[in-house]
């Protein structure tokens, strides 16, 4: 019985379009890659070109389509599968041939993997005059990636974004690797899939992108998610075009949701408003879980308020901001939102000692006065790494106000050449690092802090000196209210400001 079902289940699987994302380094040529197949393969409508940017677009190659994603780079694929949705079916990674791989190369390589799914290598900037595609092959062996060309089972393609060679080339190369995967979905299923984009549209209201995974989306539908629900009111593609309907691996554009869903929420339409109240409410629940902030021993807590277009690049920037973190910091977020940066977000900042963060959004004039007089600093951008630079910045400066204590050398006391009411001159060896004029020091008797005072002189013989290094006798001319014997230990230290390079 379940065998029969299980070919039942078999027979009604369709090939569908693959969905692609593109990921690798910064100024690789992602974007490029991604706006030269969209201008030469997208279908376009009698207006011309594509009207609207939804996070996605569909092309046509040959007979078959192609979906692809277009994020703001690996950190909104990680976000996406964060939680827990398998976004893609195949990755392009783009590795330029005059730069050769990368730390977000490697970065881009890991998430891929750990996604589990088939790689493409594009091997971009084959124009330029010093691109050595060879010399990105044997880089990418390190990790553990072998090309076709040596024996092994990643395919690569010789691209350049600039003139469009090797373009043709790399969506065959997607369409083959498509075939050989086998992308289905199954025929007759409800439809279900993937928020890839969302944002809070002043004139429509929340809207989202989807990705139809399986069975086709109608407008009328109900579909039900973790934060949210809502009726399709309206479907679009990529270009603007009202839809009737949406086919397995089709990106579309909905209107019709009661509040802005997460980027990499799952979607699936169900019978009634009850039904996905109902799925709401137990995945609420499921939520209420307060977040917990581990603070390392010793780490600052640098508070931030996050805002962006849309909720794609909000995810993306969280967490790339928190790739800055280290010992020395802990990030809080206390609110994350979309749209324009407004008072409310000024007075939070102002309340907690907040920096606000805004990508891609609007500050307006009056809210920018109110952040002046409410002394709350705005950093905005539109380049995701250069608005990272900055909260880099930012929290260096935050640190580098602090001061912290560093130990020089010591020194064993061999001898007392003279005692006064606050002033000793005593001889020894030098150990550790080296002796400062001006440094404090701590009298060490045993294993007993007994008191501390200054080095005032130092002498090597009979020659006054600034320094003396490691393994060298000296005088010491040292001032404090202890009285040194022989065979203490002068520990010297120094207050230095705290320099941070995050």
């Amino acid at each position: 019985m379940a065998e029969n079902k299980a070919n039942e289940i078999k027979s009604n699987m369709r090939i569908r379009p693959p969905v692609v994302v593109v990921m690798g380094h910064v100024d690789h040529g992602k974007t490029s890659i991604l706006d030269y197949i969209r201008k030469t393969k997208a279908v376009e409508k009698e207006s011309g070109g594509i009207t609207q940017n939804i996070g996605a677009y569909q092309v046509s190659h040959g007979d078959k389509k192609i979906t692809f994603i277009d994020t703001p780079g690996h950190e909104a694929f990680f976000a996406m599968r964060a939680h827990g949705a398998k976004v893609a079916d195949i990755a392009i990674l783009v590795v330029a041939a005059d730069d050769g791989v990368m730390p977000q190369t490697k970065e881009a390589i890991r998430h891929i993997k750990l996604a589990g799914i088939p790689m493409i290598i594009a091997i971009n900037k084959i124009d330029r005059q010093n691109a050595d595609a060879m010399k990105v092959k044997n880089q990418l062996l390190e990790d553990n990636i072998v090309v076709e060309d040596y024996k092994g089972d990643t395919p690569s393609v010789n691209v350049s974004a600039k003139t469009g060679e090797g373009m043709d080339n790399l969506l065959e190369m997607i369409n083959l690797v498509a075939e050989i995967s086998e992308i289905k979905s199954e025929e007759g299923a409800l439809p279900e899939g993937i928020v890839i984009e969302s944002e809070l549209d002043h004139k429509r209201g929340p809207v989202a992108t989807l990705i139809v995974r399986q069975g086709i989306l109608k407008k009328g539908d109900i579909v039900s998610l973790s934060t949210t629900w809502g009726t399709v009111k309206i479907l679009e593609d990529f270009q603007g075009t009202l839809m009737a309907e949406a086919e397995p691996g089709t990106p579309v554009f909905v209107v019709g949701l009661s509040e802005v869903p997460q980027v990499g929420e799952k979607f699936k339409v169900v019978n009634s408003q009850k039904e996905a109240e109902e799925r709401v409410a137990k995945d609420a629940n499921k939520e209420k879980v307060a977040e917990v902030i581990e603070v390392k021993e010793g780490a600052k807590i640098f508070n931030l308020v996050l805002k962006s277009d849309v909720r794609g690049t909000l995810e993306a920037l969280r967490n790339v901001i928190l790739g800055v973190e280290d010992e020395n910091v802990t990030f809080r977020f206390l609110s994350e939102g979309v749209g324009e940066i407004t008072e409310r977000d000024i007075k939070l900042a102002s309340t907690a000692k907040a920096l606000i963060v805004g990508f891609r959004t609007k500050v307006t004039q009056s809210s920018e006065n109110f952040a002046k007089q409410m002394k709350v600093g705005i950093i905005t951008g539109d380049v995701i790494y250069e608005l990272v630079e900055s909260v880099r910045a930012a929290v260096s400066d935050l640190i580098s106000g602090e001061k912290e204590e560093v130990d020089l050398g010591s020194l064993k006391v061999a001898a007392i050449f003279r005692t006064e009411k606050s002033k000793m001159i005593i001889g020894g060896r030098v150990s550790g690092d080296e002796l400062k004029k001006g440094a404090r020091v701590r009298v060490i008797r045993g294993e007993e802090i007994i008191g501390e005072g200054k080095i005032s002189q130092l002498k090597i013989i009979d020659k006054a000196v600034d320094k003396v290094e490691a393994g060298k006798e000296c005088g010491v001319l040292f001032e404090g209210p202890v009285k040194i014997l022989a065979g203490d230990i002068l520990q010297a230290y120094e207050i230095r400001e705290k320099i941070i390079r995050l």
